[in-house]
């Protein structure tokens, strides 16, 4: 999205399966903090974007989802 900051990452995996269990695994820690990424999927690599709209940037549980994801994918 243009018009607002937001953090960012791409993670590269071994394989498709190993990416999509990132996935599924950083989703259900998304789901419990009430707070989804902007990501997309291309075989072993997944693209993540992290900001909050409705404050217009980065916050405080854009940088923890983030960490969470980092400590995911290992």
């Amino acid at each position: 999205d243009q018009g607002h900051d937001a953090i960012g990452r791409t993670f590269v995996f071994k394989d498709f399966n190993e990416a999509f269990g990132f996935m599924t695994r950083a989703a259900l820690v998304a789901e419990k903090m009430d707070h989804h990424p902007e990501w997309r999927n291309v075989y072993k690599t997944v693209e993540v974007v992290l900001s909050t709209h409705d404050a217009g940037g980065v916050t405080a549980l854009d940088i923890a989802l983030a960490k969470t994801m980092n400590a995911i994918a290992g």
